[in-house]
């Protein structure tokens, strides 16, 4: 599919849901108006035949449930009316998103990190970067996961991932569904707080129990069917009502701190349900995804049936904050101990399990957000997976994934492991907005994302940048200093494992002829280590390198002056740049 298909396609869809949505809000105002119908009779029906006698109650009995059903409905209709609302939503961002309008998803900002390898120089989280850009996760669980594959720096299984993201990315419609249920969870735990509770949980209701809920709630019948024949006085029905709530007492303080949790984590557990049943019920093929789906098997039991059995649990247990049910229930059958009984006799069985469940719906929640991605970019392409020869990275036309398309510039570029290119440019030229497109180029292939490029060939390699140093008053630290450390980090990195090394005008807080000097020797070090990587300068000296070393290279970025205007094609050139720009926008600027 086109882009301009994908924008009908996404257009279409976000008409479809809005009608959708009107759709049940009407029949939401229909069910209400039969609700306070109903309420209506059943008030009038006791007011006039207060005199029927026990025939009233049963009458009064019916009306309860009837109008319970017309509650549920209205629940059923409520959450219809929220999906179609959330699909319509996902299909305006996915259209604005293709003209790269993201500023209003969330930046991810709080997962930056300033001493990772690369965090700190690629707009990998924070505003207009590549995380906002990305992200269509719903979950905390799943951001987390995101940025966490973001920062990995791993290397191993892409190809496996590029399948997992290929075949997620052609199930559009069950993403979308996946990602609107997935909206719709109203998190008051987190599902590690959930996970710490159920796995520190300690039972309180002995086994035998359950013979005295079930003795009790049978002679409770017996009871109320001898009051209904006239064999039992009322007075027989209350004193047993008492011992029932009597006994309901010994575990109300321990019933009330299940109660607690089973209030805050219900609606997570019933939407996982959910969660886990659409992923149960897709058919999966490739082998990263279906390791993951693996994980929902547990002693024959079916996940999403588990986890929906426990929401139901929990739902039953949390119904007890309504007095009419708490009362009568608890007097006659021991309700909350029967429900509390359950919750623990699940909690036993299944509790070590969730871990891994929540887990699944985090990947997923992770891979819709990649699939996604590759879906929406049909003029990407995956790198091809190399693991013998000299080259790192070979690309037609690449370009950075965050800029229009109409004011993108491509470039051709390869490069061959232990070789060094050395970038000189005109200010504004382009130098460092490449670096970052090679660097998130990187990133990308290594998470098994397509990148911006006709063609790719890559030989899979672990980061490292230096491209924004900044001093720290806090730390007591120099501009200087805190570039040393940075250029510590890196060799320290060189020691552990093969790395691509971007770095942009290094040495910059200290005088020219020491950053010249220290420059050059930085390099030469970086070279007889046989590394590989990139560095933007605007010191010309540094290019005397590629006379000493046959592994440097040096490649340009030009600018032109035509009709006292500043022109630059954002082309990459073999050479070393001639023309420099910062007195003639000092001058054009009315600076000088």
């Amino acid at each position: 599919m086109t882009v301009e298909g994908l924008r009908k396609y996404y257009q279409e869809r976000v008409v479809r849901f809005d009608q959708e949505a009107q759709d049940y809000d009407q029949r939401l105002f229909q069910n209400s108006l039969l609700r306070i119908a109903l309420f209506i009779a059943i008030a009038g029906i006791i007011y006039f035949g207060w005199s029927w006698g026990r025939p009233l109650l049963l009458v009064f009995i019916i009306g309860v449930i009837l109008f319970l059903q017309l509650v549920k409905r209205h629940l059923r209709l409520q959450y219809s009316r929220d999906f179609a609302r959330q699909m319509q939503r996902r299909n305006q961002i996915e259209g604005g998103g293709l003209d790269k309008a993201f500023d209003d998803l969330e930046d991810g900002v709080h997962f930056h990190e300033a001493e990772h390898a690369y965090c700190q120089d690629v707009d990998l989280f924070g505003k207009g970067s590549f995380f906002q850009y990305l992200n269509r996760t719903s979950l905390i669980t799943g951001r987390k996961k995101l940025a966490d594959l973001l920062k990995s720096n791993r290397i191993d299984r892409i190809e496996e991932r590029q399948l997992a993201v290929q075949e997620i990315g052609k199930k559009s419609e069950w993403r979308q569904e996946f990602w609107a249920e997935a909206s719709l969870v109203e998190v008051e735990h987190s599902p590690q707080e959930i996970m710490d509770w159920l796995s520190s949980y300690q039972s309180f209701i002995a086994p035998y129990w359950r013979m005295i809920i079930y003795s009790f709630s049978v002679l409770s019948i017996l009871v109320l069917l001898a009051f209904g024949l006239e064999w039992i006085a009322e007075g027989i029905v209350v004193i047993w009502f008492i011992v029932g709530l009597a006994i309901s007492g010994i575990f109300v303080k321990r019933i009330n701190e299940l109660s607690h949790y089973a209030s805050k984590s219900l609606a997570t557990f019933r939407q996982y349900a959910k969660l886990l049943k659409r992923i149960e019920e897709e058919s999966w093929t490739s082998s990263y995804i279906c390791q993951e789906v693996e994980r929902l098997k547990h002693q024959q039991v079916v996940a999403s049936q588990t986890i929906a059995m426990f929401s139901k649990y929990l739902n039953a247990l949390d119904q007890r904050s309504n007095i009419f049910v708490a009362v009568f229930t608890n007097g006659l059958f021991l309700r909350d101990i029967y429900c509390a009984w359950r919750v623990e006799r699940w909690i036993a069985s299944f509790g070590n399990n969730v871990s891994d469940w929540f887990e699944v719906i985090a990947f997923f929640d992770v891979q819709s957000s990649l699939g996604n991605f590759y879906y929406n970019h049909p003029d990407y392409q995956f790198a091809s997976i190399v693991r013998e020869g000299t080259s790192v990275l070979e690309a037609k036309q690449l370009g950075h994934p965050l800029l229009k398309r109409n004011k993108r510039v491509d470039n051709d570029f390869s490069i061959d492991q232990e070789s060094f290119y050395i970038i000189t440019g005109a200010n504004m030229a382009g130098k460092s907005t490449f670096l970052r497109t090679i660097s998130l180029s990187i990133i990308m292939s290594n998470v098994g994302l397509p990148i911006c490029a006709h063609q790719a060939e890559y030989y899979p390699i672990k980061l490292v940048t230096s491209m924004r140093t900044s001093d720290s008053l806090a730390d007591d630290a120099s501009y200087f200093f805190s570039e040393l450390k940075r250029l510590r980090y890196i060799i320290d990195r060189m020691a552990e494992d093969q790395y691509f090394i971007i770095l942009d005008e290094i040495l910059k807080g200290t005088n020219s002829v020491d950053k010249a000097a220290g420059s050059k020797k930085f390099v030469e070090r970086l070279v007889r280590s046989h590394s590989t990587g990139i560095i933007a300068t605007h010191d010309l000296s540094l290019c005397e390198t590629a006379d000493d070393f046959e592994e440097v290279q040096n490649y340009y970025f030009d600018a032109q002056i035509i009709d006292d205007e500043l022109f630059f094609d954002y082309r990459l050139k073999p050479g070393i740049c001639q023309n420099m720009n910062a007195s003639f926008l000092l001058r054009k600027m009315d600076i000088i």
